[in-house]
């Protein structure tokens, strides 16, 4: 309706839901609604009225309407494309005062991520991703360090070089960290991101439609830490938190690695290649043994690591496994609740540990026909020795229609769910 000041008002009733957490994500569906009527209506600023007293649904209707917002334009001539919506207030007597702020951090840090995620490899290498990362830092204010391929080298991430052979671009090894003067934890949390920029399969080569033609999101993990890194440090929350992230692509040529080699990883281990398209699991690996250097209080990876993740449970949810993790593993399932990036747990039990075994080299990057995403977290449980959390991000990381406020291509996923973690710290 019109008021007499010829200003558009847009009335959203509260549905009635069984949990708090639907009806919050209920009205953030609402709120992506209202931002194709708002834009529709050319209206530059919109503000969101809590005229219910119920803070939690007004904040959920603004992170509904700024989500559904976002739209990645960078690539049209047509300027006419980018939404009209620009400014959004919100106004609720029901909220403490770090509310609205902070929920501007971890949305700015969503889109950030989404971005990451949606630039092609033409302009998104490893080594740029490591300047972008490092663009975040100096707007955020953490600090980073970017492993060149030299360091890498000297290290002898075997992981990481062997998937980067196949490329005419170097890796990089990118190294954020957030430490306020008051962290409430002693030892960092620190997460680690498959920064895959792009994945063609390698020699094991992708089929193009529906599969290699959205690779450009294999690094989904990497934004996702990227963009954690940054809302977590622009909302100043007071946790120490480490970002680690391995990032190549993934291309056949002449001097890829193959089926049938066997690389040395970071720690010493062997393993044999079955499958190059199984590449994943081997950068994080040698990023999963650097974090031991930091005797972290938990490690969280997020990578967009197997098919198999998205057809045990579609585009709904985020696959994870954990290890001597299970009290910080109940926290992030509630904030996965919370802000409706939810978890399903998959058994983890010692018998899927014969399925990485190899007659040749200590494990292989491969299990079998069944259980793919629990054996691609065996083998990544392989590299730790610390309390662990895994996240497959494969099925909700990158979206070919919009979902509500989950907009086409990147989706940010994993920010949301982690400053939500790390905020109730």
């Amino acid at each position: 309706m019109i008021d007499q000041l010829g200003r558009k008002i847009w009335v959203q009733v509260i549905p009635d839901k069984k949990t708090v957490d639907l009806k919050h994500e209920a009205v953030r569906r609402a709120g992506a609604g209202l931002a194709a009527e708002v834009n529709q209506s050319k209206a530059a600023k919109v503000t969101v009225v809590d005229v219910a007293s119920n803070g939690g649904a007004t904040l959920a209707m603004a992170e509904g309407l700024v989500l559904a917002n976002y739209k990645f334009v960078k690539y049209y001539t047509d300027t006419k494309t980018a939404p009209v919506l620009k400014h959004v207030k919100v106004f609720s007597k029901k909220l403490p005062a770090s509310d609205i702020p902070q929920l501007s951090c971890v949305l700015e840090g969503t889109a950030k991520a989404r971005t990451l995620v949606n630039e092609p490899l033409s302009f998104l290498t490893a080594v740029q991703l490591s300047k972008e990362i490092r663009s975040f830092a100096k707007e955020a204010g953490f600090k980073v360090e970017v492993l060149t391929k030299s360091k890498i080298e000297s290290l002898k991430m075997g992981g990481l070089l062997g998937v980067n052979k196949g490329s005419l671009d170097p890796p990089t090894f990118s190294i954020m960290e957030w430490k306020p003067k008051k962290a409430r934890n002693k030892k960092p949390y620190v997460l680690v991101g498959k920064g895959v920029v792009f994945d063609t399969g390698g020699l094991s080569l992708k089929p193009t439609p529906n599969s290699m033609d959205m690779m450009k999101c294999d690094m989904g993990g990497a934004a996702a830490v990227a963009g954690t890194l940054y809302a977590v440090a622009k909302a100043k929350l007071p946790v120490h938190v480490i970002g680690l992230v391995p990032a190549t692509d993934n291309r056949p040529s002449g001097n890829a690695y193959v089926p049938g080699d066997v690389l040395t990883m970071y720690d010493g281990t062997t393993v044999e290649v079955l499958n190059t398209d199984a590449e994943g699991r081997l950068i994080l690996a040698d990023a999963l043994t650097y974090a031991k250097k930091y005797k972290p209080e938990l490690v969280i990876d997020l990578a967009t690591l197997t098919g198999a993740a998205v057809a045990a449970i579609g585009h709904y949810g985020i696959v994870s496994m954990q290890e001597d993790a299970e009290k910080e593993n109940g926290l992030l399932k509630k904030s996965g609740n919370a802000v409706h990036e939810r978890l399903a747990e998959m058994p983890f039990w010692s018998e899927y540990d014969d399925l990485i075994k190899s007659s040749v080299a200590d494990i292989k990057n491969l299990g079998g026909p069944t259980a793919g995403a629990i054996t691609a977290g065996k083998f990544l449980h392989h590299f730790t020795e610390y309390p662990w959390i895994h996240l497959d991000i494969a099925g909700p990381a990158f979206l070919t229609a919009p979902d509500g406020y989950r907009t086409i291509g990147g989706t940010g996923v994993g920010v949301r769910l982690l400053f939500d973690f790390f905020k109730q710290k």
